[in-house]
């Protein structure tokens, strides 16, 4: 079934104003993207902190309408309800219904972490081999592929552990990609933790196409209840890393490996000197622009 998309660009204060008014005329779904990705002034935001809602300075929304809308109607109607909106601000075109699945198969293809660990999609059946260890991916409400360098180095790193038997905590888990590794890796168990409830159901349902289900526990944040874990891994921006290092220590058992990314090069600094009060051995690898902390909980076993 075919779509009809609406897509906005608008500055960041104008956002409600226009979601609202796309929702009023009934669009079927609205997205929020970095009006300037895929240029330079392009802005990273991974998982917000608890309770925050961050937004790029600008925003493009993009709105599916029934294939049948009138596009004259729909603007002559968005003009009435925003009249500051300009003609050159709107850009309709149509959406075949299997156009998304299509660009995310084709950007995504099986890639190699580290010594063993590989990701697949899947629509992409993995060899057999016992020298690998294979997660696979679904689109659907994936927050996290493996194909962010951040992302990357959090695989990798994973990949670098003997997690035999270990409990991981993964803080931020979105697609619960991180969480499914270790457990295909060889963790005993994982909790995932994410503020948004649907990155919750996104793991559980990645899990259980991992057949890792029954190994793996999501919370929200504020219902965390888990002892602390062997092995510790967190993703999400600096400035929450910032804020809740004393968290992720007490969530750590002494002498816990850890690992920290989400973090632009040139805000390592900041974070290396918080973090030492309850961590130690500290490094910092990179990738890109992108830097990976990594350590182990002081104190010992």
């Amino acid at each position: 079934m075919p779509w009809l998309e609406l897509s906005l660009t608008v500055r960041a204060e104008q956002q409600p104003r226009v979601e609202e008014a796309l929702d009023d005329l009934g669009a079927l779904s609205i997205t929020l993207q970095d009006a300037d990705a895929e240029t330079p002034d392009e802005q990273a935001i991974f998982e917000p902190g608890v309770g925050e809602l961050p937004l790029w300075p600008t925003i493009t929304l993009n709105a599916l309408f029934e294939a049948e809308t009138d596009r004259r109607g729909l603007g002559e109607a968005l003009g009435d309800l925003l009249p500051w909106l300009e003609p050159d601000q709107m850009l309709f075109r149509d959406v075949a219904d299997e156009d998304w699945e299509r660009a995310w198969m084709d950007q995504f293809k099986p890639m190699p972490f580290g010594r063993r660990l590989w990701i697949y999609p899947w629509n992409i059946e993995p060899p057999v081999d016992e020298d690998i260890v294979v997660v696979r991916l679904d689109p659907g409400l994936a927050f996290g592929s493996g194909t962010h360098p951040t992302t990357a180095l959090c695989l990798a790193w994973l990949d670098s552990l003997d997690l035999q038997g270990k409990s991981v905590m993964d803080f931020g888990c979105g697609s619960g990609i991180l969480a499914i590794a270790a457990l295909k890796l060889g963790a005993a168990g994982a909790v995932g933790v994410d503020n948004d409830p649907q990155a919750l159901i996104a793991s559980a349902d990645n899990a259980e196409r991992n057949e890792v289900a029954d190994r793996l526990t999501v919370y929200l944040p504020e219902d965390l209840i888990a002892e602390p874990a062997d092995v510790f891994i967190a993703n999400i921006l600096a400035g929450p890393l910032g804020e809740l290092a004393p968290t992720f220590a007490a969530a750590a058992k002494p002498g816990a490996p850890f690992a920290i990314s989400g973090i632009l090069h040139g805000q390592e600094e900041e974070l290396l000197a918080r973090y030492a009060e309850w961590f130690e051995d500290l490094r910092v690898d990179t990738q890109e622009d992108w830097v990976r902390i990594s350590g182990r909980r002081a104190g010992t076993r």
